[in-house]
């Protein structure tokens, strides 16, 4: 429950991961300081493949941010947006955070925050598609025992709720999703549009 509770501040956000135990809700935090240098810090135990989704999801907040005005590049420049996965202690790996990671990105850069009892699972491309995962069946079981109500999943697993008993999806909202854009336009409070979400 505690999980689902500290996603209340920008730059905050809830994943679903699937791990050796099984699936488990993954809270990610983002912050921003002014250092000069720029570029992007990543900690809690993330593997290399996590790694890379996040550097993927970063370069598509950063594009989309300096294309729509959200930040300029002189910003992006002098300001290092450090990423954590709180549960140090526990290692994580695989893609299927890139959506995840590239919403707290956004909630962190435009000051919003992300709907309460919401979270997502999917693999983010360059291109801001959102991409297909293994373990939803795990991960549900995991969003419904953390009390999610809304689970953003890729449009290519869609198929997969068929192997999800009623028991676990009563009560829940899947919505499937091609683009990365398709979740910001849904997934954060309030309805300011300034930003094309």
């Amino acid at each position: 429950e505690s999980e689902i509770k500290k996603a209340t501040v920008p730059g905050t956000n809830i994943g679903l991961a699937w791990t050796s135990m099984g699936g488990d809700t993954l809270l990610i935090e983002a912050i921003a300081f002014e250092d000069g240098k720029g570029g992007l810090q990543l900690t809690g135990q993330m593997g290399d493949v996590m790694k890379e989704s996040a550097q993927i999801a970063f370069n598509w907040v950063k594009q989309y941010a300096i294309e729509h005005k959200i930040k300029d590049v002189k910003w992006f420049n002098k300001n290092v947006i450090h990423l954590h996965i709180p549960e140090g202690a526990t290692p994580k790996d695989g893609p299927s955070a890139g959506i995840t990671m590239a919403v707290t990105f956004m909630s962190l850069l435009t000051g919003r925050l992300v709907k309460p009892n919401v979270a997502m699972t999917g693999e983010l491309d360059l291109t801001g598609a959102v991409m297909p995962i293994g373990g939803l069946r795990e991960k549900s079981v995991a969003a419904k025992r953390n009390g999610i109500k809304t689970i953003f999943i890729p449009k290519a697993n869609e198929r997969d709720l068929e192997e999800i008993p009623d028991i676990v999806k009563t009560g829940i909202t899947f919505i499937p999703v091609k683009h990365a854009m398709e979740v910001m336009q849904n997934v954060f409070r309030g309805s300011a549009k300034k930003y094309g979400f």
